[in-house]
């Protein structure tokens, strides 16, 4: 399963239904297991983006359609990284040419 860091920011819609923000992320959550992927961890954070999701997608495809998703309800806008392991990245570094 390849590995996607989540960068989300409440918009105003969704700060001002904050008190929701537990049903939302457990609806998302059941998504994307039922889709096939895991939430590998979950985090509030200080800084520049309110939250902060690293989980599993069996393909780019799923998550490029669940984060659809979730942006056209309003409440939050998120960037996707796909991160690879440490032992990914030194595979792909050792295989260089």
């Amino acid at each position: 399963m390849s590995h996607y860091v989540l960068l989300i920011n409440w918009t105003e819609q969704g700060i001002n239904k904050i008190k929701e923000s537990s049903d939302r992320y457990y609806s998302f959550k059941t998504s994307l297991e039922n889709a096939g992927g895991k939430l590998v961890g979950g985090y509030y954070t200080l800084g520049d983006y309110d939250v902060v999701l690293i989980i599993e997608a069996p393909t780019d495809e799923v998550i490029m359609s669940l984060m659809l998703k979730v942006g056209s309800y309003g409440n939050v806008r998120t960037k996707t990284l796909k991160a690879f392991t440490a032992e990914e990245g030194m595979k792909i570094i050792k295989d260089l040419p």
